[in-house]
């Protein structure tokens, strides 16, 4: 292997170290910003790490072929090291502030989404319910006119066609005996009776 290829993948492996101490710090602040409990952090760390070691192998296969040498493990200490003691406290705090705008985006979004569809659908549901109930109040009031307009004429349609009536009621009073046609009517009757007195005689 030649002297360049060297530095090469040196440099690779120093690149892929910071890159592992920044997702490293990263998916930690990540997972105390959201809160996971505590045994997923062991299951988590298992899952990093050999997502590392794929990430970084597959980096050294394409740069020297996969061979591994002592400089390989110098360069990615070097990388985790210096990643440490220069930019692990400024990625930190910008991991936090990515967390805070997102929360704060996904707030926004929210409340664009109570102001523009979930109030807007609320108000037009409790429109149709006055609406129909109002409609239910008015349809209750004109059935009650239209009742007491017709009574007069009902009454004297009944007086006019009793006369008629009365001999083929007397023909069907066996079979209405039988049938208890008679105390069906009286309920009936009695059933009218109560709500004309209590729609009509408040």
């Amino acid at each position: 292997m030649t002297l360049s290829m060297q530095g090469l993948t040196m440099a690779v492996m120093l690149l892929s170290g910071l890159g592992m101490g920044t997702v490293f710090d990263g998916y930690r602040v990540l997972s105390n910003e959201l809160r996971f409990p505590r045994w997923w952090l062991p299951v988590l760390d298992v899952i990093y790490w050999m997502a590392a070691a794929l990430v970084v192998f597959r980096v050294l296969y394409a740069s020297n072929n996969g061979e591994v040498r002592a400089y390989v493990f110098i360069g990615l200490a070097a990388g985790i090291v210096i990643y440490y003691l220069l930019l692990s406290r400024l990625v930190i705090v910008i991991v936090k502030w990515l967390i805070g705008a997102v929360r704060k985006l996904i707030s926004f979004v929210l409340k664009c989404l109570d102001i523009l569809i979930v109030k807007p659908i609320l108000l037009l549901y409790k429109l149709v319910m006055v609406i129909f109930a109002f409609g239910s109040a008015l349809t209750i009031f004109i059935l009650k006119i239209v009742i007491q307009l017709i009574r007069p004429f009902w009454k004297l349609l009944v007086w006019m066609v009793r006369p008629a009536i009365r001999p083929i009621g007397r023909w069907l009073a066996p079979y209405v005996s039988k049938l208890q046609v008679a105390e069906r009517l009286r309920r009936i009757g009695l059933l009218i009776a109560r709500l004309w007195s209590k729609w009509f005689r408040r």
